[in-house]
C-alpha cells in the first residue's frame, strides 16, 4: 500500500480520489473548500495544507483548474514543493499549459524528486467510472512505477513523452473535441431548419462514416436540450485559450480552434459559461434564430 497524497478535490479530483482509496491507499487530502464526507469516511485524511500532505506521502496527485491554481499548488509558502523530500513522486493530472509544465518539472525535479504530467480526458462521468484517458508526459521509470495507480483511475493510459508532452496531448484532445462539438451542431442544426426530424438523422448518421463518440453522446444533448454540465463551456474555453497562446509562440496557425473559440465566448456571453461545453450549438442557434428540434 503506497502512502499517497490528493490536492485539489473538486468535480473530477473527488471521484478520482476516491478510486485510489478503494484500491486500497493511504490517502491525505487537501483541498480549498469542504472535503467531501464520502472521501473521510472512507479512510482519506484531511490535511491543513498542501504542504503537511507532501510530507505525509509518496506520492502526491494534483487536480486543480488551472495553470496559476498548479503554481500555488506546488510553489505557495505553504504549497506542495515546500514539503517534498527527494525520492518522492508529483503527478499533475490537471490540464494547464504544456511550456509551464516544463517549467515546473524542472523545478521539482531539482528537489530530487520526480514529476508527471498527466491530464485526463472522460469528464467527470469518467471519473467516477474510472475509465479516463490519461495522457503523461515524463520519464519511463517514473511512469511504471505510478501506473498502476492510474489504472485505477482510468483504462487508456499512454506514455506520451517527456514532461509537458502529456499536456500538448490534452490540448490536442481538446481541439478535436471542440470542433466536433460545432461539426455535430451544424449538421443537427441544418437538418431541422431543413425540416427533418434531428433524432432520425443522428441515428442515420450513427451507421456510418460521421459516426462518433460527440454525435453519440452530445447530439442526443443538443437534440434534448440537457446542457446541465458534464464538461463546462469555461473549462473547455480556458483549454482552448492553451491552444491558440502556445500556437502562436510555435508559430502555428489554428483557425477552426479559434472559431471555435468564438462560439464558446458567444455563449458564455449569453449566459453560459457554466453550461456544457454541447451547448456550443446554441451559438450556432443564436445566429440562425432557431433551435435544433424546432418545428421549420
Amino acid at each position: 500500500m503506497s502512502k499517497l497524497g490528493f490536492v485539489g478535490l473538486g468535480i473530477m479530483g473527488t471521484p478520482m480520489a476516491a478510486n485510489l482509496i478503494k484500491g486500497g491507499h493511504e490517502l491525505a487530502l487537501f483541498t480549498i473548500g469542504p472535503v467531501a464526507p464520502a472521501l473521510t469516511e472512507a479512510g482519506g485524511k484531511v490535511y491543513a495544507s498542501a504542504k503537511e500532505v507532501a510530507q505525509k506521502s509518496d506520492i502526491i496527485f494534483i487536480m486543480v483548474p488551472d495553470t496559476p491554481h498548479v503554481a500555488a499548488a506546488l510553489f505557495d509558502e505553504h504549497g506542495i514543493a515546500a514539503g517534498l523530500t527527494a525520492g518522492k513522486i508529483v503527478v499533475d493530472m490537471s490540464s494547464i499549459s504544456p511550456i509551464e509544465t516544463k517549467e515546473f518539472a524542472a523545478k521539482i525535479r531539482a528537489l530530487g524528486c520526480e514529476y508527471l504530467d498527466a491530464p485526463v480526458s472522460g469528464g467527470q462521468v469518467g471519473a467516477e467510472a474510472a475509465t479516463l484517458s490519461i495522457m503523461v508526459g515524463g520519464s519511463e521509470a517514473t511512469f511504471n512505477t505510478v501506473k498502476p495507480l492510474f489504472e485505477l483511475m482510468g483504462k487508456n493510459i499512454t506514455l506520451v513523452g517527456g514532461n509537458g508532452d502529456g499536456q500538448t496531448a490534452k490540448v490536442a484532445n481538446q481541439m478535436i473535441v471542440a470542433m466536433n462539438i460545432q461539426a455535430v451542431g451544424e449538421a443537427l442544426l441544418f437538418a431541422s431548419k431543413a425540416g427533418a426530424d434531428p433524432a432520425r438523422v443522428r441515428q442515420a448518421l450513427m451507421g456510418g462514416f460521421a459516426s462518433s463518440k460527440i454525435l453519440e453522446v452530445h447530439g442526443e444533448r443538443m437534440i434534448k436540450r440537457t446542457f446541465n454540465p458534464g464538461f463546462r463551456i469555461e473549462l473547455h474555453q480556458k483549454d482552448l485559450n492553451l491552444a491558440l497562446s502556445s500556437a502562436r509562440k510555435l508559430g502555428v496557425a489554428l483557425p477552426n480552434t479559434a472559431t471555435c473559440q468564438e462560439m464558446f465566448n458567444t455563449c458564455a456571453a449569453h449566459g453560459g459559461a457554466a453550461w456544457d461545453h454541447s451547448a456550443l450549438v446554441r451559438a450556432l442557434e443564436i445566429m440562425a434564430n432557431f433551435e435544433v428540434g424546432q418545428k421549420a
